[in-house]
């Protein structure tokens, strides 16, 4: 496995986040009917590409890109996003080491921690994170506000 750092706007990396938005879209179409409520959880999930300081995906030498992070700037904060690896490839703990090349990145860029954001429909997402060593925090904003079902999670780097 090899992690190679692209741009937001990579043909590859836009695949991926493809991948994860079809995966949310099937577990949380029943809490986003459309209207105003709808609207404002879009726009806190959506990531401006001038935020986002890396975007890296997981290369596997036989199958290609398999997983997808990015770390955006927001408020200050080293936020984790769209965190994905392909099902077909689930289990071999890419997860793992992506999320470990991320931290890596946030903390040579200064960072004294990283933030992210999941939904409660997410439960492998979860156990990932506190097998990694994330604590939960309070639900921050844009989410507290748009999206009241989420759970944050936060990692010390330092």
């Amino acid at each position: 496995m090899k992690f190679e750092q692209v741009l937001w706007t990579d043909e590859r990396a836009v695949a991926l986040q493809r991948v994860l938005e079809e995966d949310l879209h099937g577990r949380y179409a029943g809490r986003l009917q459309p209207g105003p409520g709808r609207d404002a959880a879009l726009s806190a999930l959506a990531v401006d590409p001038d935020d986002v300081l890396a975007t890296v995906l997981a290369i596997s030498g036989d199958s290609g890109p398999v997983a997808h992070a990015a770390l955006r700037s927001l408020k200050g904060e080293w936020e984790v996003k769209r965190m994905v690896v392909l099902e077909s490839e689930r289990g071999r703990g890419i997860a793992s080491m992506l999320m470990k090349e991320i931290e890596a990145i946030a903390a040579r860029g200064g960072a004294s921690r990283v933030i992210l954001q999941t939904g409660d429909q997410q439960p492998e997402a979860v156990a990932l994170y506190l097998k990694l060593g994330y604590s939960r925090i309070p639900v921050y904003e844009p989410y507290a506000t748009a999206i009241p079902f989420s759970m944050c999670f936060e990692k010390r780097l330092k």
